[in-house]
């Protein structure tokens, strides 16, 4: 009995392990796939492709995404290798929809705009980085 407990708690280990087990590629400025030694990015893929996390070769975060049916969707940022938020938004059924902002590196306002099914609507407001 002892050994059929045993057996059952690392059948359970390691399929939670293979759960959240991550694919890494590794990518190039243009965001291309290369080797580890070119890249200047690299991505971890979640094992059921809902998330993706871009992150420098530093290990700082650069891009985050989440995904339905290979789509982007909900909340989208992306951050200066220093870690300041660049630009922020959100997708619904993969594109761009709502107000999206980037940023100076000092956090301020830099663009302001409007997407509406992916195209840039309305007004678009730029601000100085002083002010």
């Amino acid at each position: 009995m002892k050994t059929f407990t045993n057996f059952i708690f690392l059948l359970t280990f390691l399929l939670s392990l293979s759960l959240y087990s991550q694919k890494t590629i590794w990518l190039d400025v243009d965001l291309k796939e290369t080797n580890k030694i070119n890249s200047v990015y690299y991505k971890v893929i979640s094992e059921d492709k809902k998330k993706e996390n871009y992150f420098y070769k530093s290990g700082n975060i650069f891009r985050k995404l989440n995904y339905s049916k290979r789509r982007p969707i909900d909340n989208f940022s992306e951050f200066y290798e220093t870690g300041e938020l660049k630009t922020s938004g959100k997708f619904e059924n993969g594109l761009k929809e709502g107000i999206w902002k980037i940023y100076y590196r000092n956090g301020k306002i830099k663009e302001k705009g409007k997407y509406k099914n992916g195209d840039k609507v309305g007004i678009w407001k730029s601000y100085y980085k002083n002010f």
